[in-house]
């Protein structure tokens, strides 16, 4: 009998992605612990909550595939979670910490993104209708992790910037009323 190809590939991949979840459930309360932050923090904390839930869901779609979920490192995600450990051994101002965590933390959002949408792809071919939904659903919740990565970073990175240079971001008070000044 010949194997499906594709559908040996989506369940590589759906290995891969467990064990990038797993390494994430790991490294989240680290970069919890790290962020200085009360958003930030918050927001790692949550997305561990979260996290947990993918690890579950991917379970329960090698459950249904009769597959077992180890075996598979995924080395991108290793590699991703030990820049984020870098970034916490550096003497970095904490505005400047938290900036560098966001950064590492969207790498992670774009990785994990990317993996999905593949996955999302590969069980809508192989009419896997339950693991499709439940991969879109996972899917959708890293964009919206990415999401308010970036809006905290709106914030965070202009922090950054103005307690490393030592002036204010041009929008700052100061800079607004020279202007009405000028």
């Amino acid at each position: 009998m010949n194997e499906n190809r594709l559908k040996h590939l989506y369940v590589e991949e759906l290995k891969d992605i467990y064990s990038a979840e797993n390494q994430m459930v790991k490294a989240l309360p680290t970069l919890a612990k790290a962020a200085t932050s009360p958003g930030l923090r918050v927001g790692f904390e949550e997305h561990l909550t979260q996290t947990k839930e993918h690890v579950a869901r991917l379970e329960r779609i090698f459950e249904a595939l009769g597959e077992s979920p180890k075996g598979k490192k995924c080395k991108g995600m290793e590699g991703l979670v030990a820049e984020g450990s870098e970034m916490i051994e550096e003497d970095l101002v904490p505005a400047e910490l938290d900036a560098g965590l966001i950064s590492a933390a969207q790498r992670v959002e774009h990785y994990e993104i990317a993996a999905y949408g593949c996955v999302c792809a590969y069980a809508k071919l192989l009419q896997e209708d339950h693991a499709s939904s439940l991969l879109r659903k996972t899917l959708e919740e890293e964009k919206k992790t990415n999401e308010k990565l970036t809006e905290l970073s709106d914030k965070i990175n202009v922090e950054a910037n103005e307690s490393n240079s030592g002036t204010k971001h041009p929008d700052s008070t100061a800079s607004k009323a020279k202007a009405h000044q000028a």
